[in-house]
């Protein structure tokens, strides 16, 4: 019990508003007594002390009224006891310490709103025999000399005011105010001027408990926090919980500069316990204005047992945002929690309107080119061959991501997360597939050009290479969760309006996915068509019997080397586009498709003039020339 008073005390002393005298009780060998008689009112207090008694008596309680005696423990030969009084008027509370051991002559009984404080020292009685030795308030000394009595008037003051007022001067005002209302004695509402605090006594079956927290008057009661206090957070066979509530961030300034704390901050704390690494999140839901739309919000929190001044930590919590006005913060710990906002604007997009309507065309167009080249593809003949696999597994494939980004924005803007989560997984699913696919036709090119023959390879190769790895690496990314959902872009000429897509979430581990996934199929693409181009280059001289067709190849390649540096684009997403490249990015992978039915059509023309041709070359030059199984 005296560690925790004296805890106590070291927290709210140093002020005016405290009182604390020491001294040396001299007196006789003979049994001792401590005596004391206490009234409620605000006159003074008298601190004696004589040969048998110590008395404490005077008129400084709020609510306190005691009169009685305590017999002393008497030791032989022991003719001086040290001892202290303290009196915290804001709790009603007075312990009169003699020889290391507490006498609580005033429990607490609440935080008082008016009380008797400014103890300030009146009169002494002359020196004497027995009596007061080395007398001091705050540590400093009064008088050395034996003195029989001291006297100390009060004046009455709005207690819960000035005690808000010093703790805001303190770095650990905040904990200040849940020590004390933790040490009031009282279950249920406790009100400050500066918080609000409700102390909830955990009993032997706690299950849980969700509440508002307390609020000022000038608080609308939609706009006040609430609490899910889970079950087990109850380690003992009783406990409190004290749920404070902070409308005024003055105590809880400082940190970066480059973010703003919202209003509200929810201090959460349990009786001489320290909380963390729970197994059921404690859920704090806020609730607050709108924020603009290029603001971002986390939960954070402040532990003060790690950072004595103010430091919001993102560590421990989870943001759960319920909508725009609403916020849940599900934390594993017991602190100080609020809602950060970044001052900084997120990433804009420049035209946004206008590349939207670009892209919108452009898939349309891409897929019903995609449809014309597929049906194309299967009127062949000999559709059983690689390289027809391979050209109709690219068409697949662009033709459904085509498909789900023309659809990502409708289905966005009907709100269901479920649908939302889906269409984003499908358009990334369909992302890499297409990704795939252009590897998997690199390589078979390569075959064609340098062996000047199909893979050995079985078809299933083909189709594991561009359908099943993607879906492996979607299946890894639904299993880690909180990838895909509702993804929200801003126009930079419009902060107010927003562009909706289903797609990867704007989170950390999206973003980690993101490069990690998609830029290093997009590296494998990009390189993949430089060394194919290189191959071609090289290739090309050294083969008498392709030299005539030497432009058309290189016609071809450098049509889809182009394709290849506008997804190589992709690569420094991180980096801001110029506006002229940024359009050259949409006109041209939005167009996809539409690239893919240009290509095998100028293939198509290629092989019909080589069968032109074929009257003035050898068979095996004609049979080179006009492979049916092309990869060109």
């Amino acid at each position: 019990m005296w560690i925790i008073t004296c805890l106590l005390f070291t927290l709210v002393l140093g002020n005016d508003r405290v009182f604390k005298m020491c001294g040396t009780w001299r007196h006789g060998n003979a049994s001792r007594n401590l005596k004391y008689d206490l009234k409620t009112g605000c006159k003074e207090i008298e601190i004696s002390a004589n040969e048998r008694t110590l008395s404490i008596q005077g008129s400084i309680t709020a609510k306190c009224t005691q009169s009685s005696s305590i017999n002393l423990e008497s030791k032989p030969l022991q003719n001086q006891s040290p001892f202290c009084v303290f009196w915290e008027p804001l709790l009603d509370l007075l312990i009169v310490q003699v020889n290391g051991k507490n006498h609580t002559l005033c429990r607490p009984n609440g935080l008082q709103e008016t009380c008797c404080t400014d103890l300030s020292q009146e009169k002494q009685e002359t020196p004497a025999l027995y009596g007061i030795v080395n007398g001091s308030i705050y540590g400093d000394i009064i008088r050395y000399d034996v003195m029989e009595k001291y006297t100390f008037r009060g004046d009455t003051i709005n207690c819960k005011k000035k005690f808000c007022d010093e703790a805001s001067k303190k770095p650990n005002g905040a904990k200040m105010i849940e020590e004390v209302v933790m040490k009031s004695n009282k279950t249920g509402r406790v009100d400050l001027p500066c918080a609000q605090s409700t102390v909830i006594e955990m009993k032997e079956g706690f299950t849980g408990l969700s509440l508002t927290l307390p609020a000022p008057r000038n608080v609308a009661p939609n706009m006040i926090p609430s609490v899910y206090l889970p079950s087990c957070l109850k380690s003992r066979s009783t406990s409190k919980v004290v749920c404070t509530y902070y409308k005024n961030k003055t105590l809880f300034q400082g940190g970066s500069s480059d973010v703003v704390l919202l209003d509200d901050i929810v201090g959460l704390s349990v009786e001489n316990e320290i909380i963390e690494n729970l197994p059921e999140p404690v859920r704090i839901r806020f609730y607050h204005s709108p924020l603009p739309a290029n603001y971002s919000r986390r939960c954070v929190s402040w532990d003060t047992r790690k950072d004595i001044k103010v430091n919001w930590r993102y560590d421990g919590c989870e943001t759960v945002k319920i909508h725009d006005r609403e916020t849940e913060c599900c934390c594993n710990l017991l602190t100080y929690f609020a809602i950060l906002v970044q001052v900084e604007k997120k990433a804009t997009v420049h035209h946004l309107e206008a590349l939207t309507f670009i892209t919108a065309v452009g898939c349309a167009m891409s897929l019903v080119s995609c449809l014309v080249l597929f049906y194309w593809l299967c009127k062949r003949r000999r559709g059983k061959g690689q390289s027809l696999l391979v050209h109709r597994g690219v068409v697949v494939a662009t033709f459904f991501l085509c498909l789900c980004f023309s659809l990502t924005s409708s289905l966005a803007k009907t709100g269901n997360e479920t649908i939302c989560k889906i269409m984003g997984t499908l358009l990334h699913y369909s992302l890499l597939s297409t990704l795939c696919w252009m590897i998997v036709e690199m390589f078979h090119t390569f075959f064609l050009v340098c062996c000047v023959s199909s893979s050995t390879l079985p078809l299933w190769v083909f189709y594991l290479a561009g359908f099943g790895i993607p879906a492996i690496l979607v299946c890894r990314l639904l299993s880690i969760g909180d990838i895909y959902g509702l993804r929200k872009i801003m126009p930079s000429e419009d902060d107010t309006s927003l562009y909706f897509m289903c797609w990867m979430l704007d989170s950390d581990k999206s973003r980690l996915a993101h490069h990690i996934i998609i830029i290093g199929l997009l590296a494998v693409v990009v390189s993949s068509g430089i060394v194919m181009l290189f191959f071609v280059a090289t290739k090309i001289p050294n083969r008498p019997e392709w030299r005539k067709n030497r432009m058309a190849f290189f016609s071809i390649w450098g049509l889809t080397c182009l394709f290849c540096t506008t997804w190589g684009l992709g690569l420094f997403s991180f980096v801001p586009f110029s506006e002229a490249t940024l359009f050259l990015f949409c006109i041209i992978n939005s167009c996809h498709g539409v690239f893919h039915l240009l290509r095998y059509y100028a293939i198509e023309r290629m092989k019909k003039r080589c069968e032109l041709s074929s009257d003035g070359g050898s068979r095996g030059s004609v049979m080179l020339q006009c492979r049916d199984d092309e990869g060109v």
